[in-house]
């Protein structure tokens, strides 16, 4: 059985960083799983914890007026969920549902901020990854509003 530092270590999203960096990841994470249509994340919840994903898949959503709810962008293996425990208020915009059977290490959020205000440079470089994962999910939820409005000048 690996460990967390073990799984960490060899994820992309943390690809570059020394192991003592990842060693103080790890010591705030533990193993969960969720079962199909399981919530994962709730709207305006406290964002206390984030999530790198193993196994399985989950749908990040929105709730809308008209449609119910609406999946932005369906994240795999290999993909981390969350990025409001970063920033003040501290809560989550989004839901994410499991769609199937889904592990993830789960990351307690003030343990990690409180590792990234100790030492500056590695939560410059937190913010840097995390900066990156908020554009691609910007992207993702342009075009779906692109897939969803559609372009009716023809």
């Amino acid at each position: 059985m690996k460990s967390i530092s073990d799984l960490l270590g060899s994820h992309a999203f943390f690809e570059g960083l020394a192991p003592d960096a990842i060693d103080l990841i790890s010591g705030c994470g533990q193993n969960v799983h969720f079962e199909p249509d399981a919530s994962i994340i709730s709207e305006n919840d406290p964002a206390d914890v984030f999530y790198v994903l193993r196994t399985g898949r989950a749908a990040i959503e929105i709730a809308t007026p008209r449609q119910g709810q609406l999946t932005i962008e369906t994240v795999g293996p290999g993909e981390v969920l969350g990025v409001s425990w970063l920033l003040p208020p501290y809560r989550w915009t989004f839901d994410v549902r499991a769609v199937e059977p889904t592990s993830a290490i789960a990351l307690d959020a003030a343990c990690l901020r409180g590792k990234c205000d100790d030492d500056p440079a590695f939560g410059y470089e937190m913010y840097k990854r995390f900066a990156g994962l908020v554009r691609d999910r910007l992207q993702a939820t342009r075009l779906q509003l692109v897939d969803l409005y559609g372009n009716d000048a023809s």
